[in-house]
């Protein structure tokens, strides 16, 4: 795992050897162990690493043979020992044990889409051909690695993280006022957009292709190298034949993350999928499996007594951090700078404090069981698309509606007033069942009341229908054809996994303590798989991720393998305004501080403060918790400059590549 960014300049110039080291210098935490460079005409490149495979030998950047090959990589290519094997029978000689090296002998015997048809890997990397004079810029196939672009004047710049453009003098850091309106939305920007002004995020499954000989960035464009869909092929005959091939393709996805030359250790929530990632994992031989797990004083949120059982079936050594009070604020500045974008939840914030307990466990690598939930249909939303359907043939039941209880079990303790209010949410658009939005309309209306905190003008400008169109214009022609549980899962896959999820949870928080995760369950492999099965082999009536459940079920104990699916949350409004809380959420809401933002709507902010503050102890809606989260992490991120200390461009780097008239040198 690393940070990578790089300088294109349509001028022909050299970039800036020390702005490129304040590049890397803003993306430290993401490869604390090396920094190493390339320049030419027209290009720079940079790297920081983290070493996790051949940690002597494979310092970045690295070439093929002749030099006419340079690559710079973030993230890990877990199949490489395989590639490798083939690219040297094909006569290709490599002078490292790195899984990087793959990429530049892959490049040259396979082309672009040839190679990155053979990965599988989570990563984001550059790669300049010379002869042919133009660079390659690619991400992994479901974004896991983060990687953004920012065209300005005479320049070309990316970057692991939009913080590295913020090194750059011509570059502003503008707010995007659509990215913003898209946050309060759909939770995440649109791909290819971002919270900053001219900054897009390159898009999962995409490559960016640059002619260095060009003179502007008519010289640039991008194009999708892989997606997917959702379409039953009828593969297996029953769930049990489905199990088994699950069973493999998830052992043998465990086997390839395993792969490094430090330990490896897993996250355990207490769930279905991080608990049967860390048994695969021990079966494999792992040697004493360090397991690491977030707890909560809140006992509302807290799920200890399932990591403990899991531990103990385990025998493995379980490390936990206990969240109290106002430990999620403390630390929520510094969140928001790692995700580079608002949030409307907090839950980041454990995660952020848990991988710092990795990193000072000595650890480097970690398993998770990201993805599961959205491959395999784990989550209520999936259910509660299903009963609207149900309940629409026949709006008039009583009975139908019933169902919601399975989903939300203190619906039967009170029969009065909240299944009342219950009913008639889940009713709004129960009948428009060509909505393509069908599934995910009620979540994305439910952000009506963030959206109203922002400021008059942006809400003018970028109506929240406007956005959801442009969102239904974005998605590919199959999805039309789809299953209507096929369309959930993609638009999930599409707007909260890859837009928030990875974004925010994942990659994010990990990095920011020089902590790779490893996601089995988003193997491309096993997203294929699962698509192509029947929709009652992922969701049997409203039992979810069947078709995993049994291809695991001799794993885990019967507690942890029929236990439902529990969302991970977070506290959110007692961390901010309760009596352990830091004095800056308060300082943020001042009159003056609102009113100086000019992203936000004071009057109705204010609203927003005095109900919470005054149902402190009785609680308020989550839509209103969202939309405090939401102002407070926009003005976070209004006052955050990502400053970099200077950097010495004389100082030492690991690899130093500067080509200047077909010489290499250093």
């Amino acid at each position: 795992m690393c940070g990578i960014a790089g300088i294109v300049r349509w001028d022909g110039r050299e970039p800036d050897r020390g702005l490129l080291l304040q590049m890397a210098e803003s993306l430290r935490t993401r490869g604390p162990d090396g920094v190493g460079l390339f320049r030419e005409k027209g290009l720079g490149l940079v790297n920081t690493r983290l070493s996790i495979v051949d940690l002597v030998g494979g310092d970045q950047p690295i070439s093929n043979e002749d030099g006419s090959c340079w690559v710079v990589q973030n993230g890990e290519i877990y199949n490489h020992e395989e590639l490798r094997g083939e690219l040297e029978g094909l006569g290709h000689v490599f002078v490292t044990h790195c899984d990087t090296e793959v990429l530049v002998h892959g490049y040259e015997e396979w082309g672009a889409k040839g190679l990155l048809g053979r990965l599988n890997g989570a990563f984001a990397f550059a790669l300049v051909d010379r002869k042919a004079r133009r660079l390659l810029v690619a991400r992994d196939r479901l974004g896991i690695r983060p990687l953004f672009v920012f065209e300005g004047g005479d320049r070309l710049l990316f970057a692991s993280e939009a913080k590295a453009f913020f090194q750059d003098p011509s570059f502003e850091g503008e707010v995007d006022p659509l990215g913003l309106a898209e946050v309060f939305t759909l939770w995440a920007c649109r791909p290819g957009g971002s919270f900053y002004r001219g900054v897009r995020e390159l898009g999962p499954g995409c490559l960016l292709w640059v002619d260095l000989e060009a003179e502007g960035a008519e010289g640039a464009w991008e194009e999708r190298w892989w997606d997917f869909s959702f379409f039953e092929e009828g593969c297996y005959a029953s769930v049990g034949e489905a199990a088994e091939h699950l069973r493999e393709l998830l052992e043998d996805s465990c086997r390839l993350r395993l792969r490094a030359d430090v330990p490896v250790g897993a996250y355990l929530s207490g769930g279905l999928d991080s608990s049967a990632t860390a048994a695969l994992v021990q079966k494999m031989g792992v040697p004493e499996l360090r397991s690491f797990a977030v707890a909560f004083a809140d006992p509302l949120f807290d799920e200890s007594s399932f990591q403990g059982r899991m531990a103990a079936e385990l025998g493995t050594k379980l490390e936990t951090v206990r969240i109290e009070g106002g430990e999620i604020a403390a630390v929520f500045p510094e969140v928001l700078r790692r995700c580079e974008k608002p949030l409307l939840r907090t839950s980041p914030a454990p995660l952020f404090l848990l991988s710092k307990a990795v990193r000072e466990a000595g650890m480097k690598v970690v398993l998770t069981g990201e993805g599961a939930d959205e491959v395999f249909a784990g989550y209520n939303i999936f259910k509660e698309m299903k009963v609207r359907r149900f309940w629409a043939r026949q709006p008039a039941s009583e009975c139908r509606p019933l169902l919601l209880r399975k989903l939300y079990p203190y619906l039967a303790r009170d029969l009065g007033r909240a299944e009342a209010f219950t009913r008639a949410f889940f009713r709004k658009g129960m009948e428009a069942l060509e909505d393509p939005l069908y599934s995910h309309r009620l979540r994305f209306g439910n952000t009506a009341r963030c959206f109203r905190m922002l400021a008059p003008e942006i809400r003018e400008a970028h109506p929240q229908e406007e956005i959801l169109e442009a969102l239904v214009a974005d998605l590919p022609e199959s999805y039309a054809s789809e299953s209507p549980l096929g369309r959930a899962q993609d638009l999930e896959i599409r707007t909260f996994l890859q837009g928030y999820l990875l974004h925010s949870q994942g990659d994010r928080m990990l990095m920011a303590h020089s902590v790779e995760g490893r996601f089995p369950f988003l193997d491309h492999r096993l997203l294929e798989f699962a698509a192509r099965l029947p929709d009652r082999f992922r969701l049997a009536g409203l039992r979810e991720k069947w078709v995993l459940r049994k291809a695991v079920e001799d794993l885990l104990p019967e507690e942890i393998g029929k236990r439902e699916k529990r969302p991970y949350r977070a506290p959110i409004l007692r961390s901010f305004l309760g009596p352990g809380a830091p004095s800056w959420p308060m300082e943020l809401l001042e009159e003056g501080s609102l009113k100086a933002s000019g992203l936000l709507d004071p009057l109705p902010v204010r609203r927003l403060l005095a109900k919470c503050r005054k149902n402190l102890e009785t609680g308020v809606s989550e839509s209103d918790e969202m939309a405090l989260v939401g102002v407070l992490s926009t003005l976070l991120l209004q006052n955050e400059g990502y400053d970099v200390p200077e950097c010495d461009p004389d100082q030492k780097v690991q690899r130093d590549v500067l080509i200047r008239e077909g010489k290499v040198q250093g």
